[in-house]
């Protein structure tokens, strides 16, 4: 994929100046976007950002062949034309955007709200893609026939989860049309990143998906240090690469430990759920929280790993690998359980593409994206770690890409350990350079995560844009339950494992 005419384009965590950012008309801003997209691009965040008076429109495609993200924008009225039709990925966004601006999207393909449920909760305008306020509202959709029956759950639900809720509509136990209904976590985020004082936005950073401490808050680092020129010394490069691979690998052998439950495969569940324990105790150990919580800020991190720290997360790590080893062969090696995941919640090539997935929802339909071999940064610019696929899309597949993931984690980072460089673990932060723009990207254990900051002409940032990895796969769950049973739902659900409050933002 060439750069596209009319774009700036960067590379991930490097800004330029806002004013090199091109502005087009309406049609020949869509127009760049859906040559981009055709040109093999894929569009990783459109977003609006107030503009005397009016609103400019942002949109960032990543051409994952070159490791570059391409820019465009123009300055959009009360209403704009959807580009649905050229480039599906942007349903969503355009969704958010018509809430988040109160822009109209004539002509949007499924006009339902997104986040905000009601018109009355609505800016002037959003009132859906058609502009019928009576559309607005509704948010499922309703298939009509004798014995057809509609099945509501939550969003109070059992168990200690986020709030969510799902309307199915179905012929006995045949799921014929799934609606999710999100957006009861919506906190604000982007405002406070906007307006918070350094410190306490990075709290927040750190606190957009509970699970994904270490993925947020590296990608809101990375655009903050693009901003102010920081060079993060080598070692926390590597401090900061291990403690991501922590997260995935505690994430990753959870989602194993609970699809096993799903299926009544105690034994497993059981081993994996005491093994996401211990590596979340590895965690701990490395930063004070079993989360991750404090040890990455601006500029490197917090801690450093002492010398006898290292030789005792290599040999908890060396114990891990071999347990992760014997009861994940034991579990996939067995025919009951190959028999009820395999052919479970698929979702074909196509469907992936157009939804634009990421993370291992992607890769377990053949779509080799992942930002650490695509657009690398910090350590991941030395050290690689092969992209892990599958090809058959379904909860199978999701399994098997998690597998692979955690054997490469742990190789990953029972390596780094060994070759830690010698040097400071955090540079001092200059100030942010004014009215510029950076794209960050990180590759979260569920995904993508995108940050995206533009300053203003005294180097305070003007709009944040945080992008999690549930923004886009929230969309497959429907996908890939039509024409399953209503049971298998806990076990397709938990196959994506998604975010409702990185949702929600």
């Amino acid at each position: 994929m060439s750069a596209s005419p009319g774009t700036l384009r960067l590379r991930n965590r490097r800004a330029a100046p806002l004013a090199a950012l091109p502005s087009h008309s309406g049609d020949a801003f869509r127009a760049t976007i859906a040559d981009a997209v055709a040109a093999g691009g894929r569009l990783v965040a459109l977003f609006g950002m107030p503009e005397d008076g009016s609103t400019r429109l942002i949109a960032a495609v990543a051409d994952d062949a070159a490791g570059t993200v391409e820019l465009a924008s123009t300055v959009a009225g009360s209403h704009m034309p959807t580009m649905a039709a050229q480039c599906p990925t942007a349903r969503r966004f355009e969704l958010e955007i018509a809430e988040q601006c109160g822009i109209r999207v004539d002509g949007h393909p499924s006009p339902a709200p997104l986040r905000r449920h009601a018109p009355d909760h609505a800016p002037a305008g959003a009132v859906a893609a058609t502009g019928d306020p009576d559309a607005w509202g509704d948010a499922f959709g309703r298939v009509e026939g004798e014995d057809v029956h509609e099945v509501a759950v939550g969003p109070v639900h059992a168990g200690i989860i986020e709030p969510g809720h799902f309307r199915f509509q179905a012929y006995g136990e045949q799921v014929l049309k799934l609606d999710v209904m999100l957006g009861y976590q919506h906190r604000g985020v982007e405002r406070l990143l906007e307006t918070l004082e350094p410190l306490r936005a990075m709290l927040v950073a750190e606190s957009i998906a509970g699970d994904t401490v270490i993925g947020h808050a590296d990608a809101y680092c990375g655009a903050l240090e693009a901003l102010a020129r920081c060079r993060k010394p080598p070692r926390a490069q590597s401090v900061r690469g291990i403690a991501l691979e922590l997260e995935r690998l505690a994430n990753h052998v959870g989602d194993l430990g609970a699809i096993a439950g799903d299926i009544a495969y105690q034994p497993a569940a059981a081993y994996f759920g005491r093994l996401r324990g211990e590596f979340l105790n590895l965690l701990l150990a490395v930063s004070g929280n079993r989360y991750g919580r404090g040890l990455l800020r601006p500029g490197g991190v917090t801690f450093d790993l002492t010398p006898e720290l290292v030789a005792s997360l290599r040999a908890s790590l060396t114990e891990a690998e071999a347990d992760v080893d014997a009861v994940a062969g034991v579990m996939l090696g067995n025919a009951s359980v190959q028999a009820r995941l395999e052919g479970v919640g698929v979702v074909s090539h196509d469907a992936c593409h157009a939804l634009g997935l990421v993370g291992p929802a992607a890769r377990a339909c053949e779509a080799a994206r992942d930002v650490r071999h695509d657009h690398p940064w910090g350590i991941f610019r030395f050290a690689h770690i092969p992209v892990a696929t599958a090809w058959a899309g379904d909860v199978l597949a999701r399994v098997l890409v998690r597998r692979l993931e955690i054997q490469r984690s742990l190789e990953f980072v029972l390596e780094q350990l060994d070759a830690l460089p010698r040097s400071p673990v955090r540079a001092p932060m200059a100030a942010l350079r004014p009215a510029e723009i950076v794209v960050s990207m990180s590759e979260g254990w569920r995904g993508e995560i995108v940050h995206v900051a533009v300053t203003d002409a005294a180097g305070r940032i003007r709009r944040h844009k945080g992008i999690d990895p549930s923004f886009h796969n929230w969309a497959a769950l429907p996908v890939a339950l039509a024409g399953q049973q209503i049971s298998d739902f806990p076990l397709c659900n938990k196959s994506f494992n998604l975010s409702y409050a990185g949702h929600d933002l």
